[in-house]
């Protein structure tokens, strides 16, 4: 008997030793340090490069230090087009690019690419994101979105000017995706270069033009090696980019890391908006200061290529019927962003926020008169 309560006493005095020994849970969560990758294919000097930089210090700050992320630029561990499957298969943990590098693979999001009218960085960017949280499309189911952005109304780049339809026939125009469609329905012969190649290309006259937005004109220095830049706002049509998480990436952080997490990309997905914008009149002044010349259609013109370009969206529509959509949903994704690009336009003329291109309003020069 008295052996027997000996190895209870042991047992217990064992057990206690065993317990106070064990690591809090709690505490062991918080000293772990989650380490991430983040994948960037622009430049180190670019804008786009920069911000990324700001997000991930800002992470490292607000985690105390329990994140950790390593920086990735310029392609060095994914290209603009290996992105998507780069993240999605953990090559790296957060990833930024490109909607039109893999064309075809996000139909609903490329709708926004569309000619339907938007007229600047930060209406594109606020319309991309409510697509994406109002249809949810399953083409981001094996990832997590972060946040989507897009940039200011496609305008052309060119050689030679372009005042109207007919200045565009015979011109070879870089533009890959949807731009490339809506170009060859202006009338022009759309070449999928791609974006590193298209200096040389302008340079040595393979390319007459770059279908493209005012930021290119000084990351990629054209303003070089072209003389012109055509907007045609009005028609509207964008690039859309992601960022985007891998899924099991995401799910390591805890509860209080992942609220922290969330609310710094609901923040960032308006920082993008506006960086865009930013960016796109730091390209258009680049490009005075090297004697470009800039073009505004007159509406009378603008109506025409509106005009020109209406069978790309109905190409878009026949594109994800064959995909298993109703017709009737996908006008009404349309007709919903149309709505949206209206309510934005005005919001961004009420909160002063400047752009190069559409209506007078939204123009520096006229902000605040």
């Amino acid at each position: 008997m008295r052996r027997k309560s000996l190895l209870n006493m042991v047992g217990i005095v064992y057990f206690g030793l065993m317990v106070a020994f064990l690591p809090v849970e709690g505490a062991q969560a918080k000293d772990k340090v989650i380490n991430f990758k983040f994948a960037n294919f622009f430049p180190p000097q670019s804008k786009h490069s920069i911000i990324g930089e700001e997000f991930i210090k800002d992470l490292e700050a607000r985690s105390g230090g329990r994140i950790k992320v390593k920086y990735f630029i310029g392609g060095s561990l994914l290209k603009g087009t290996g992105m998507y499957k780069g993240i999605e298969s953990g090559i790296a943990d957060i990833g930024f690019s490109h909607v039109y590098y893999t064309p075809g693979r996000m139909p609903v999001t490329e709708l926004v690419g569309l000619p339907i009218g938007s007229p600047s960085a930060w209406v594109s960017s606020q319309i991309l994101n409510d697509l994406y949280y109002k249809v949810r499309p399953k083409e981001w189911d094996k990832v997590k979105v972060l946040w989507l952005s897009g940039t200011m109304t496609a305008s052309i780049i060119s050689k030679k000017p372009i005042r109207e339809l007919e200045d565009l026939k015979g011109l070879t125009i870089r533009a890959p995706g949807i731009v490339g469609q809506i170009v060859k329905a202006l009338g022009g012969t759309p070449a999928p270069t791609p974006m590193m190649e298209v200096y040389d290309g302008l340079a040595k006259g393979i390319l007459d033009g770059d279908y493209g937005n005012y930021e290119i004109i000084k990351t990629f220095r054209f303003a070089e090696v072209a003389n012109y830049t055509t907007s045609s706002w009005q028609m509207g049509a964008t690039f859309p980019f992601y960022t985007i998480m891998n899924k099991n990436s995401y799910k390591k952080l805890p509860p209080d890391l992942k609220e922290i997490f969330d609310n710094l990309c609901g923040e960032y997905r308006e920082r993008y908006a506006l960086m865009w914008n930013e960016i796109e009149i730091a390209g258009k002044n680049f490009g005075v200061q090297k004697g470009m010349k800039f073009i505004d259609l007159p509406d009378k013109e603008a109506a025409r290529w509106n005009k020109a370009v209406e069978p790309v969206i109905d190409n878009q529509v026949k594109r994800l019927v064959g995909k298993g959509f109703s017709e009737s949903e996908v006008r009404g994704w349309i007709s919903y962003l149309k709505e949206r690009i209206d309510y934005y336009t005005k919001k961004q003329i009420e909160y002063r926020i400047p752009s190069p291109t559409g209506p007078d309003a939204m123009r520096p020069e006229n902000i605040g008169k």
